[in-house]
């Protein structure tokens, strides 16, 4: 696995930073405890519109990346199928928030 962006992804997830799924996600918008938010490539076109509404509502101004990954790509590094992900720490979203930047 030489791909940055897969590897920081299963980093986070080890260090117990990245939140995976719908409800999860959403939560952590909700509570303001997600610095980013990152959506799949084969994520439906509700599941995009309804976080990136979520990542502006009452204020907030949380990023919300469409990285080019398919769910399937995701799944076999952190072992398991979402269509969005949310990181609580800082220096990693500054990261992830780079890496995607460039693509």
């Amino acid at each position: 696995m030489n791909d940055k962006f897969l590897s920081m992804l299963g980093l986070c997830r080890k260090a117990g930073k990245l939140i995976i799924g719908h409800d999860a996600c959403l939560s952590s918008i909700m509570t303001d405890r997600a610095k980013i938010c990152m959506v799949c490539s084969d994520a439906s076109e509700r599941l995009k519109n309804e976080f990136q509404k979520a990542a502006c509502y009452d204020g907030r101004e949380l990023p919300v990346a469409y990285i080019g990954y398919s769910m399937d790509d995701v799944r076999g590094i952190i072992g398991f199928r979402a269509g969005v992900f949310t990181v609580e720490d800082e220096g990693f979203s500054r990261k992830f928030f780079e890496l995607t930047s460039d693509k």
